[in-house]
């Protein structure tokens, strides 16, 4: 097998290609972003909506949500991840990127979550509709729920052209070798999967063997649902990391997490403006190789 780090540059080298014929937009102040396995580059720190995007429009949390798309897409983020299990979080993305015009700086990606080939064809539909986008960048079986039937609907929407890019979704370790059967099985785009400091699981086999061929990883709970950041609080960083320039935990804990050469994408979930701005700089500056991940672990592993 090509070993990843070789894989990624070469990944790599093809996107910017295709960048530089036009095929992607570049963005000169943007961080480095990720190749998926066709060219398209993402970057490596994205939105999730679950809860935090499961608002109506006349809730207090909805000009958040708003100023926190908006704060989004200004500091280079593209990647939105949504699904019809999160409540009214599809509507709402896809309300708020149609008023502010946002949709061609967006990567939307959302998620079939049913029984039934019928039953997900109309949610593939339903989901067109909520979020104002006939074609979708990113669909994913979400949970492995129905996957067979879900997988033939999604290859052909695939090459109907309503969908870009497919993919499977779990969010416990204790699925992680299904979906790595599954990778082997399917010629699969993306997967997404758990893994943060305090759920590092996928580090065993799974990360490596999507790697090594060619599917790209996005990451769910990389703060693990805020437990991070409460196990954190009130902690100094250690100094060698804020000579690096972290500046909080949260930076601190997803640098770890896209420090993994694997990852393509890490989804951070909240409405606060502040927050994504500060999640986003993780993909600035400094970003750990192997050793310095080893250390980090460790260190958060002492934590009291």
């Amino acid at each position: 097998m090509e070993p990843i780090d070789r894989q990624r540059r070469r990944l790599l080298a093809a996107a910017l290609a295709a960048t530089a014929a036009g095929a992607v937009p570049a963005r000169a102040d943007a961080p480095p972003d990720r190749p998926l396995r066709d060219g398209t580059l993402l970057p490596p720190i994205g939105l999730g909506t679950w809860q935090a995007f499961d608002i109506g429009p006349s809730e207090p949390g909805w000009d958040d949500a708003r100023a926190a798309l908006a704060a989004f897409v200004d500091g280079g983020g593209r990647v939105v991840d949504t699904s019809p299990m999160y409540g009214a979080a599809e509507t709402v993305v896809g309300d708020l990127q149609h008023d502010a015009g946002l949709r061609r700086r967006l990567y939307l990606a959302t998620k079939i979550w049913t029984r039934g080939e019928e039953s997900g064809v109309a949610q593939l539909a339903d989901s067109q509709r909520r979020l104002r986008a006939p074609v979708l960048d990113l669909v994913q079986v979400h949970n492995l729920l129905g996957i067979e039937s879900h997988l033939r609907t999604l290859r052909a929407a695939r090459d109907a052209g309503r969908v870009r890019h497919i993919g499977i979704t779990h969010y416990t370790a204790a699925a992680h070798e299904a979906l790595a059967d599954w990778i082997a099985r399917e010629p699969l785009d993306v997967v997404q999967v758990n893994y943060s400091l305090a759920e590092p699981e996928a580090d065993r086999r799974l990360l490596d063997h999507a790697a090594d061929r060619g599917v790209g990883v996005l990451v769910n709970r990389p703060l693990a649902e805020g437990g991070l950041i409460r196990r954190t609080r009130g902690l100094p960083l250690p100094a060698w990391a804020v000579e690096r320039g972290v500046v909080s935990w949260a930076q601190y804990c997803l640098k770890w997490v896209i420090g993994h050469p694997a990852v393509t994408c890490a989804l951070v979930g909240t409405r606060n403006p502040r927050h994504v701005g500060d999640n986003l700089a993780a993909a600035s500056g400094w970003i750990p190789d192997a050793a310095e991940r080893e250390r980090m672990r460790t260190e958060f592993v002492a934590l009291p």
